[in-house]
């Protein structure tokens, strides 16, 4: 646990200096605060003169030593005590708030980066609602710890080591009966920590739960609205966040026994001094400002105490917090690059599937055994069952994965020897669903390449059929786009993501069904824009629907997880293979869809 804090805090060790300066003077001024009022009672109410020390250390300030004179003192002292506490507290408030802010910003950064270069595969894993928690209440949680918990455990340590040397000194006797309660206190608190950190645990997890089904319910309110499944989604939260109360209650019920059990402690010990002190003071052998002084310290006393003793449930707290930020900055789902890797320099698009296997974690195998050639600029369709591998196989080209066994080649080299993101940067991604990212429509396109000048933009967008809609836009190209794109339709988020593609203007093109989820007049326009994009491009393409690739230079038919059939349209419904069986049955489908709607005659089904 301290060994991440000590990472996050070390780059502002000089703020934490300042920091810790300013709590001890306050804890000075805390410590000098009872003694204007000692001398008040004891030298100007009493008939107790000053101590010999303080008269030589005041010298002429004491003029005649007058009470009136002592007592301007004392008043004087008490506004310089308050005056400099509250400018150290300041300087202690000020920097802390600027050393945690920063801490939380490097932590956030750090984990989100972290979480950028972690494969796909450890998402198909892990909950997005956890990660969400993580980066935002746990990291929060460590900012607390490592900006003021920390300096304030310091700071009290020294604020008890001071305060018992001054309460030996007040009275000795005292002081070992206070002395005496103190480790039965701590047993207490430390007893519970196991129990604090186990039951934050459980309310760290169940808000987590809360973070998932939020966001779930808000990325999918058009299908809640659509089924009327607002009650069901009220249900999954009415239920995650009933778990979350009950874990929350029943870590107040062991951090609330905490407080009592101090305070009970305070009130003992203060029965016992005000009992002994009486005593004292009417033996003669203790004054009353005195017997003020040590009641304001034994109060003081048990406040470090009892923040140390409650510091157990931030503490927890702050571990429970390390505990799951550290599980997410240690995790080696990563795509690792070769020492050495080489740089992949005018890729021409030649690429090669040998033997290659693949399964995702706790899996059976959805590759075993797949090898197929693509020579550079041709257009190869892959098609199959549903679940056969076709889209694992174009995630294997850019490295979202690796696979178990066998080789993925491109132009001639293993793309596990390629440095991974110049790699990526050769290859562009057409999917079934583009994402569109917030902000302008220009920065949208201009994603995959910042760098991209406003012309060449515009170009692209023109060459994917987009120039036109984005014109009639209110502020085209700065026009700000919805949450995701929805407040574009579906033709115009996918020609926008072919505007992206083209402006990257890779050799290498990989397209996941980018029409299947289109109308007919979107399809064309979409289709019109995906032919400009393939020229000279080596392109592989992912198909449902059989008729977009009834033109490509190579078919290959994924199914048990091995290349089934090769070939081309034509030699493929000449086989009468599985490809043909798929072919027939769309064919069939449509052609039925078609006389339903009287676009076919019925007696040409004859």
């Amino acid at each position: 646990m301290f060994s991440l804090i000590r990472q996050l805090v070390r780059p502002y060790s000089g703020t934490l200096f300042i920091i810790l300066i300013a709590m001890m003077a306050e804890t000075a001024m805390s410590l000098a605060a009872p003694w204007p009022l000692k001398i008040i009672i004891d030298n100007v109410a009493g008939g107790h003169r000053l101590p010999s020390w303080l008269r030589d250390m005041l010298g002429s300030a004491l003029g005649n030593e007058s009470k009136m004179h002592i007592a301007l003192l004392a008043g004087i002292a008490a506004v310089l005590i308050a005056v400099v506490g509250a400018i150290a507290g300041y300087i202690d408030s000020y920097f802390t708030e600027s050393a945690g802010q920063y801490v939380a910003h490097d932590l956030r950064v750090r984990t989100f980066h972290h979480l950028q270069r972690l494969s796909l595969g450890y998402y198909d894993t892990h909950q997005i609602g956890n990660l969400l928690s993580t980066i935002t209440t746990d990291v929060q949680t460590i900012q607390n710890f490592a900006s003021s918990s920390i300096l304030g455990i310091l700071v009290d340590s020294l604020t008890l080591v001071s305060m018992l040397v001054l309460m030996f000194w007040l009275n000795w006797r005292f002081t070992l009966i206070l002395l005496a309660a103190t480790p039965f206190l701590l047993f207490f608190v430390f007893h519970f920590k196991k129990a604090i950190k186990k039951a934050t645990h459980a309310v760290r997890n169940e808000q987590a739960d809360i973070v998932t089904v939020v966001q779930q319910a808000l990325e999918s309110m058009p299908v809640i609205k659509a089924f009327d499944g607002q009650r069901i989604e009220e249900e999954q939260l009415i239920n995650v966040s009933g778990a979350t109360v009950k874990a929350a209650l029943a870590a107040r019920r062991v951090k609330s026994l905490v407080t009592p059990m101090v305070s009970a402690t305070v009130a003992l010990c203060t029965a016992i001094v005000m009992w002994q002190g009486a005593y004292l003071i009417l033996a003669g052998s203790m004054t009353i400002g005195g017997l003020t002084v040590y009641l304001s310290y034994l109060t003081k006393f048990f406040k470090p105490v009892k923040d140390l003793a409650t510091s157990t449930n931030a503490i927890a707290e702050a571990a429970v917090a390390v505990e799951r930020t550290r599980t997410v900055l240690e995790a080696d789902a990563i795509i690792p690059e070769r020492e050495g890797a080489i740089e992949p320099r005018n890729i021409k698009g030649e690429i090669a599937f040998q033997n290659v296997a693949f399964a995702y974690p706790d899996n059976p195998p959805v590759l075993k055994d797949v090898s197929f050639f693509v020579r550079p600029g041709q257009r190869v369709g892959i098609v199959g069952p549903t679940g056969g591998g076709k889209s694992t196989i174009v995630s294997l080209i850019p490295r979202f994965y690796d696979v178990i066994a066998g080789r993925v080649i491109i132009d001639g080299h293993d793309v596990r020897e390629y440095k991974l993101h110049p790699l990526r940067d050769h290859i562009g991604y057409v999917l079934q669903d583009t994402v569109l990212f917030r902000g302008t429509i220009r920065e949208n396109i201009a994603f995959g390449r910042p760098s991209a000048t406003h012309g060449e933009i515009v170009e692209a967008a023109c060459l994917a059929n987009a120039h036109d809609f984005i014109a009639r836009m209110p502020q085209g190209y700065d026009t700000l786009v919805g949450e995701r794109g929805l407040t574009l339709s579906g033709g115009q988020r996918q020609r926008i993501g072919i505007a992206r593609v083209i402006v990257r203007n890779n050799p290498i093109l990989l397209l996941d069904e980018p029409t299947a989820a289109l109308d007919a007049e979107s399809e064309k326009l979409v289709m019109d824009a995906l032919e400009r994009l393939m020229k000279g491009r080596t392109v592989l393409t992912i198909a449902h629907r059989l008729a977009t690739i009834r033109d490509a230079d190579q078919i290959v038919v994924i199914s048990g997880g091995v290349v089934a059939e090769n070939g081309t349209h034509e030699q493929l419904v000449a086989s009468n293979g599985i490809y043909a069986a798929l072919y027939r049955t769309q064919f069939e489908d449509n052609t039925e869809r078609g006389s339903s709607q009287g676009l076919v005659p019925r007696a040409m089904l004859a």
